[in-house]
């Protein structure tokens, strides 16, 4: 049995570590023992804990509870983690009776002198404990002080990066295991280093520090290069942003690879932005590229003359736009800034160039599927190593990886794009009431691989001062749905004014739909279906004629704040050809509020039924605004927006009037 960590205790001897090899030693699960007492593993009496766990370094054969209710003898070596033990300990060993094993001065040995070193950060990222160990590891400075800030201590290429990750594990709790360490300077050629931080939290919850463990890791570009691609793999395209996917190749380069590092695209990005060709161009430079990622050492990237999203402009001649017309890499160890280069035309490059201290370049075309989707440009400034060619293999795997996905992104996110530009065109702008009915309404499109959805709602206002509420959902998402949707909007509207009533009029629309599929047989007739429900409110009887085709039944909230559902024949949807519907009247008194959603806004979680359940809870109560209730709803139903599908809401509040001539006139 291996001797290592087994385990790390809290102040309040709770379990917060428990290590594999604790497992096998124990018998217990990390489930089962992880925040429990640690007083449960030990055979020990009450009277020897508090010798074992003291302020000072304890080692020595100890008698341990197993799983199995048995006990057995093991030699532990317990480590308090600051001055008193106030922070927790570390329990190493182990030397199970019966086996042969080290002695405790071999242990000893070991927790001093293992090729992992250990070390304990305080909450100000001040070093207060570490091991013998860190004196053989090239990360660290040859005379590590204790009391030293984490910066100071970790000689890294960019320690800052080990800073900003200890931050993060104090904030969030959230172990971060295999961090990438490359030292400053090493006596093995290309030797780097893992780390694994863990943070140290009191019998009260709080955090006190952070531990971390630090391993060699390999001694070759080929461990980095897997370890990078690996990277690569589990970051790059789980998104179909073009933005975001570009953005995570910038990250992956960055401090591995590169210290500075932009992703810049031919296309504009969002995709509803100016084409580069109709920018005008400077005195000096031509709009390139539009810049999709960049990411860098320095959290203010001070390298960067332009923020993601934004046009980059690059001199006609350069090493820019020649990769962009041969589709080969730019390689350039040692960049040349003496007068008589293409700097000469770029002087805001050359004024970065010369502030930063850049000295190797790279840039790699983004091609995927016979197109040039744009340019990856690595740069190094602070890491003293010119690129090798290693490096530019690398850099073009990883750029050959990512441009598929940011073509992929493109497509989906071009298709997205003009279905949403479709549909705001088919939508409503200004709907009104007038003086029947004040209105409110809410859209919020969906966020999937499938693009918009084609949900709509319109306000048709009719003779007598009556006016039709309506609110329908197309089947599927895409540029299919939403020219389904705008056709459906408009037989709606041009069928109201035949003041039909509403089962009739959903029956015509249901004929007109299968119509239209016949004509279109080649394509899936249930692409033409939808929900609809239709209702008439007439002032002057304060009542509701209200049809559904196969629609969520609205929301009726009394003028004393009570909400429920009416109760209306669903019927079917429109398009399937069964054309028998069932109108149903409800009446609403003056300062009722009807509320129509499309089902987006009920199947968050697949279930129907707490859907409504909630959209009942969310609706009760008096209603002050209608804006107000809107926002309220949505902010209770979808506080992060919708998932799968669209969410169409619209809120009418009723008036009533016997003098149907003025609200007319």
């Amino acid at each position: 049995m291996s001797t290592g960590v087994l385990a790390m205790l809290n102040a309040d001897m709770r379990v917060s570590v428990w290590t594999g090899e604790a497992e096998r030693l124990w018998g217990y699960s990390a489930d089962q023992v992880l925040h429990g007492p640690a007083e449960r593993l030990l055979a020990a009496s009450a009277s020897e804990i508090p010798r074992v766990f003291t302020g000072s370094p304890w080692s020595g054969h100890v008698r341990i509870i197993c799983r199995d209710g048995s006990e057995a003898t093991a030699y532990l070596r317990i480590i308090p983690l600051d001055a008193d033990g106030g922070a927790g300990w570390l329990v190493w060993g182990p030397h199970a009776s019966g086996q042969p094993g080290l002695d405790p001065a071999a242990v000893d040995a070991f927790v001093h002198h293992s090729p992992i070193s250990l070390a304990i950060w305080d909450r100000a990222l001040r070093c207060v404990w570490f091991n013998d160990s860190v004196h053989d590891q090239d990360v660290y400075g040859s005379e590590p002080e204790l009391g030293g800030y984490v910066t100071d201590v970790v000689r890294a290429r960019h320690p800052e990066f080990l800073e900003r990750a200890m931050a993060r594990v104090l904030r969030n709790g959230e172990p971060l295991l295999g961090h990438e360490l490359w030292p400053a300077e090493t006596r093995v050629p290309d030797c780097y280093y893992r780390v694994d931080l863990i943070r140290l939290d009191g019998s009260d919850g709080r955090p006190l520090g952070i531990c971390s463990v630090v391993v060699q890791a390999g001694t070759g570009q080929e461990g980095g290069r897997l370890h990078l691609l690996n990277e690569a793999k589990s970051r790059i395209g789980t998104n179909l942003d073009p933005l975001v996917t570009s953005q995570s190749l910038a990250e992956t380069a960055v401090p591995n690879l590169a210290d500075y590092v932009t992703i810049d695209l031919v296309q504009p990005v969002p995709l509803d932005k100016e084409p580069l060709r109709r920018l005008k161009p400077t005195d000096i430079s031509i709009p390139g590229f539009y810049r999709a990622g960049a990411a860098s050492i320095h959290d203010d990237l001070r390298e960067s003359l332009w923020a993601r999203g934004t046009p980059v402009y690059v001199p006609p001649a350069s090493p820019f736009t020649a990769v962009l017309e041969t589709s080969r890499s730019h390689f350039e160890p040692v960049l040349d800034t003496s007068p008589g280069t293409w700097l000469d035309n770029d002087p805001d490059r050359a004024r970065v160039i010369h502030q930063t201290g850049m000295h190797s370049l790279m840039i790699v075309p983004l091609q995927a599927r016979g197109a040039m989707l744009g340019i990856a440009v690595f740069v190094r400034s602070e890491n003293p190593v010119p690129f090798s060619k290693v490096d530019l293999a690398l850099a073009e795997e990883l750029a050959a990886r990512a441009a598929l996905i940011i073509d992929n992104a493109l497509r989906f996110t071009r298709g997205r794009t003009a279905a949403r530009a479709i549909q705001r065109d088919l939508m409503p702008r200004h709907l009104s009431g007038g003086s029947t009915v004040d209105v409110a309404t809410r859209y919020l499109p969906a966020d999937t691989n499938g693009g918009v959805g084609g949900d709509w709602f319109d306000v048709i206002r009719l003779s007598d001062a009556r006016v039709a509420l309506v609110v329908g959902d197309v089947v599927g998402h895409g540029i299919h749905a939403a020219v389904t949707m705008g056709r459906l909007r408009a037989k709606t509207r041009a069928l109201s004014k035949l003041e039909l009533p509403p089962d009739e009029l959903l029956r015509l629309m249901d004929e007109l739909t299968v119509d239209i599929a016949q004509d279109r047989s080649e394509d899936d007739p249930s692409a033409f279906g939808a929900t609809c429900f239709y209702g008439v409110y007439d002032p002057g009887t304060q009542r509701c004629i209200m049809c559904s085709a196969g629609h969520p039944p609205p929301v009726i909230i009394s003028p004393e704040g009570s909400a429920d559902f009416a109760e209306v024949s669903p019927g079917a949807p429109i398009g399937v050809g069964l054309g028998s519907y069932e109108s149903t009247e409800v009446e609403l008194p003056e300062n009722s509020v009807i509320g129509l959603y499309s089902d987006g806004l009920i199947e968050l979680d697949h279930d129907v039924d707490c859907g409504l359940q909630r959209l009942r809870t969310a609706f009760a109560g008096p209603v002050s605004s209608l804006e107000d209730l809107c926002t309220s709803v949505i902010d209770t139903v979808a506080p992060e927006g919708p998932v799968d599908d669209d969410i169409a809401l619209l809120l009418a509040r009723t008036h009533a009037t016997a003098d149907r001539q003025r609200l007319t006139g």
